[in-house]
């Protein structure tokens, strides 16, 4: 409620701020339940089903039994056609097939795109040398404005970093993060600057007359403190210990680029009428069915962030990819599947709605996708977790599609999903074989389109996962379990090697 209160507050200062806001209709505000509720009536539901509780012993709790883990093992063959005709060209597929595939998963699992959505326009608001570990590189803040002309009273500002290497030789390959779009390590102010500020803060301070008592009581004390791990010179020291992946990416020659999907669209239900492109575009009113969830808005986003890293004389747009974990892993990999131009992805952890197919029934479940997790998805979607309405009762079975066949759509660019292991953290609920199954129905597409696939038989029934830690790393599809938590950073090493060696890049090039 705290969350609602605020967004609705937001939407209230805007309106008030906004001389021409009595001209248009306030955005509607709803609450999580209530913009819920709103799309099961568009559908004419009157009943979802729970969803699975993660502790097994739990009421409604997940199945971790493999044995049950497949009541619908039958997945759509992404090579034949809704007329029943085999593809066995890359013609078919372009022309005839893969427009059906998205076309299904547009239209009942992640949403479409509103045919107008404003343009962006690209803002440095700064840019600066700085430092990781040792390497200098080039850090900007950029902002992607939202053109809102068409309705004031939401603002959206794509808040993205990117950071490259100052010592580079020529564009760089560049991986897009999903994210805080934070700077890594901003200039700080020199000793002597320092001091200069300091002597500033006390006297600003002491026209107070009682701050000014404590103040010279402490004549050696300074308001202001220097960061620990700056150097004398202004820029931070490197921590000792494991490299970050931002940090693998820079040594490697490569730039990164964060970009925040808060700044895009909330991650929740009340920022689909009260704020972010989606309520933007829709003028603060609810969605219809077949309109796009966070998920895909956040892949809008990334796609607009690319639009602007093709004028960046520093990045080599052609070698572009796109990362995330968890939910933002399920957006990597729609990103990668509907936005052509991304070369590569790498999809961490990404569970139900990411890589894992959804007629498993094992850990997460459909319903708790089209219950609490609905907003990432399009309304229709909710139809699979139907318990009671004018369709009937729905389930997984009845999607036309298959996270295989999301996969197959990001062939034949580079696909390597990643996860880690229940052990340290990487927990059971997100269904690893799921995923692999997935990675293994999807292999037939790749090679009709000439790329080379995981290297394993096709039977996604009995397939097996290699061990941690064995990857399969071969083809322009790759699978590898780590041996840590819910995070990708484990990977991030073989998958840069993985990469270089398909595109032929090498930071001495």
């Amino acid at each position: 409620m705290f969350l609602f209160a605020a967004l609705a507050l937001t939407a209230s200062a805007q309106q008030k701020n906004n001389p021409e806001s009595g001209k248009y209709p306030p955005p509607a505000c709803l609450t999580t339940e209530q913009d819920r509720r709103n799309m099961m009536d568009q559908l004419g539901i009157t009943e979802l089903r729970p969803g699975r509780n993660s502790d097994a012993s739990a009421p409604n709790g997940a199945n971790y039994d493999e044995s049950l883990a497949n009541p619908y093992p039958d997945l759509p063959d992404p090579l034949v056609t809704r007329a029943g005709k085999n593809v066995t060209t890359p013609e078919m597929w372009w022309n005839v097939r893969r427009p059906e595939i998205a076309e299904d998963f547009e239209r009942e699992v992640y949403g479409r795109l509103p045919e107008h959505i404003p343009a962006v326009t690209w803002e440095v608001v700064l840019s600066e040398r700085e430092f990781i570990g040792w390497t200098p590189v080039i850090a900007r803040k950029v902002v992607g404005h939202v053109d809102n002309s068409g309705y004031p009273l939401i603002d959206v500002d794509i808040s993205m970093v990117v950071v490259t290497p100052e010592r580079a030789v020529g564009p760089v390959p560049v991986l897009m993060m999903f994210g805080p779009a934070t700077l890594p390590a901003p200039a700080q102010p020199d000793y002597g600057d320092f001091r200069i500020l300091n002597e500033a803060v006390r006297a600003m301070l002491s026209k107070d007359s009682a701050v000014k008592k404590i103040l010279d009581k402490y004549p050696a004390y300074d308001p202001l403190v220097r960061p620990e791990g700056v150097s004398p010179f202004g820029f931070r020291m490197p921590s000792q210990g494991e490299r970050s992946r931002t940090q693998e990416l820079i040594e490697a020659g490569w730039g990164y680029v964060m970009i925040d999907p808060s700044s895009i669209q909330a991650d929740n239900g009340e920022g689909l009428t009260c704020g972010g492109i989606i309520a933007l575009v829709n003028r603060g009113q609810p969605r219809e069915p077949d309109q796009w969830g966070a998920l895909r808005a956040w892949s809008w986003g990334a796609a607009r962030g690319l639009d602007y890293l093709e004028t960046d004389t520093l990045v080599d747009a052609t070698k572009v990819g796109i990362e995330g974990v968890s939910r933002y892993g399920k957006a990597a990999l729609v990103t990668l599947a509907f936005e052509q131009r991304f070369a590569f992805g790498l999809i961490g952890s990404s569970g139900k709605g990411g890589t894992t197919l959804h007629r498993r029934s094992f850990g997460e479940a459909v319903e708790n996708l089209t219950g609490w997790g609905y907003y990432w998805m399009a309304g229709n979607y909710m139809k699979y977790g139907t318990g009671a309405g004018k369709t009937g009762s729905m389930n997984a079975s009845d999607l036309p599609v298959d996270s295989h066949e999301l996969i197959a759509l990001c062939a034949p660019r580079l696909v390597f999903i990643s996860y880690g292991i229940p052990e340290e953290g990487d927990a059971h609920w997100l269904d690893h074989r799921g995923s692999y199954m997935a990675a293994v129905a999807a292999q037939p597409v790749f090679r009709l389109l000439g790329a080379k696939d995981l290297g394993v038989p096709d039977d996604y029934r009995s397939a097996k996962m290699p061990e941690v830690g064995q990857g399969l790393l071969e083809g322009h599809l790759a699978w590898r379990q780590h041996e840590g938590g819910h995070t990708d950073a484990p990977n991030i090493g073989y998958f840069i090697e993985w990469v270089n060696g398909h595109i032929g890049y090498s930071s001495n090039s």
